[in-house]
């Protein structure tokens, strides 16, 4: 069974890396295309909104489907679908011409794909792998997206004007081939238990299906106070994702070529950590490492002011930005893997399909409406004190989410520790 879970770790990892890179430099190339063909940022944004707002309404459903039916059915017909819903695109641009409609269309169905794709793979990790390889599965598919994310761009400006669009949907439509071939390899139910299988087969309708995941989730407080952090988090978060472009391009006058690699330190600094944490032991207080980071993400949420506050000259202000961004994207990885194990042991089989996708639309709720508040804050306050704020509170509601009694209460071998130490310093 070792000896699998090992072809499951790199087999998993290698299909994430096949299937993000198609998309992403398909993403890049569609991007280019619908604002070199209409120059309108309307367009722009609508092909964005195409892309969350399916994922986000049929998330609920998502999860419920991959708690009932065989999950590795469910990512094969997923990443079938993208081929199709590619080949699709592709013939339309070949007969008719590639049209706004067309894209907007494509991108709501690999919203879906993917949405599917990705929530029935997270639910199984534990039964691709063993316990003791769930950190190191979830740092390499981490490690996987953050490589394509660097890759992709570099690829993508390197074919685009040289070659047809047709090419790049031919790029990506190898990738997800590629990707259903491995996927098709794999037993995801290697590790799972047999009190999970059973559950599976009792009938119940979709909204009881539903209702039963929200009713698991409820009874779970270290979950909901997850939930909680994550959606107040997110939404504080948008000052930092609207406001970030707004500093560097409109008030310090950045140049575009280095506005793109402070954003490519990004992505290096998530693979840097996504490796580190691939080869480190599993991280022991999971909750207290998450506290940490996220209040260094705040931190340098704030930090981003300082050449507003502070005059700097360019070169050094460019070195800056290119050190905090590669800060935020390991703080990112650094909160996310570690409780993302924590989670996978902690809920039930046969309800993470639910949870995970619950998590995943909570979390995300907020967020359109922190990106339209804060763009109309930017029109009105000073960036700085926007940003400064946002970081302040990012930290109380982090400190009172994740007291010192919340986090005693999930890991209490860290009072035990306290305890010993305390009586090794009193001899």
């Amino acid at each position: 069974m070792l000896k699998k879970a090992t072809y499951h770790l790199w087999t998993f990892t290698i299909s994430k890396l096949v299937a993000s890179f198609g998309s992403q430099v398909y993403s890049f190339a569609i991007s280019f295309y619908i604002l070199q063909a209409t120059g309108s940022a309307k367009s722009f944004a609508l092909n964005l909104i195409c892309n969350i707002l399916p994922r986000t309404i049929a998330a609920p459903f998502a999860g419920y489907i991959v708690d009932k039916y065989p999950r590795k059915r469910i990512v094969i017909i997923s990443q079938i679908a993208t081929t199709l819903a590619i080949g699709g695109l592709l013939v339309v641009s070949i007969t008719f011409g590639l049209s706004l409609t067309a894209i907007y269309i494509t991108s709501c169905i690999l919203s879906l794909t993917s949405m599917f794709s990705s929530v029935a793979f997270t639910s199984s990790i534990t039964g691709l792998v063993d316990e003791a390889r769930i950190q190191k599965a979830m740092s390499l598919n981490q490690m996987s997206i953050s490589f394509a994310a660097i890759a992709s761009p570099a690829v993508g400006g390197l074919l685009y004007g040289a070659v047809s669009l047709p090419l790049f949907l031919i790029i990506y439509m190898a990738a997800s081939t590629v990707a259903v071939v491995l996927d098709a390899t794999m037993n995801f139910t290697l590790f799972v238990n047999q009190k999970a299988e059973t559950v599976k087969q009792v009938k119940e309708s979709m909204w009881q299906g539903m209702k039963a995941g929200v009713s698991y989730l409820r009874l779970q407080p270290l979950l909901m106070t997850i939930i909680w952090i994550a959606l107040l988090v997110n939404f504080l978060f948008s000052a930092y994702q609207v406001g970030y472009s707004f500093i560097l391009i409109e008030k310090l006058k950045m140049v575009s070529q280095h506005f793109g690699f402070t954003e490519g330190a990004f992505a290096i600094g998530m693979l840097l950590l996504s490796i580190y944490l691939s080869v480190r032991k599993e991280i022991e207080f999971p909750l207290l490492v998450s506290k940490r980071g996220i209040i260094l993400m705040a931190v340098i949420m704030g930090g981003t002011t300082l050449p507003l506050l502070f005059t700097m000259s360019y070169n050094i202000m460019f070195g800056y930005y290119i050190l905090l961004e590669l800060g935020l994207g390991a703080c990112i990885v650094f909160v996310n893997t570690p409780t993302q194990v924590m989670m996978q042991k902690q809920i039930a089989d046969e309800f993470k399909g639910r949870v995970f996708s619950l998590i995943e639309t909570v979390a995300m709720a907020l967020s359109p409406l922190g990106m339209v508040l804060y763009g109309f804050l930017y029109d009105v306050f000073p960036a700085e004190w926007v940003l400064l704020l946002s970081s302040g509170l990012c930290v109380g509601v982090v400190l009172a989410m994740l007291r010192p009694a919340v986090i005693r209460k999930v890991h209490p071998e860290l009072a035990k520790e306290k305890i010993v130490k305390k009586s090794v310093e009193a001899f």
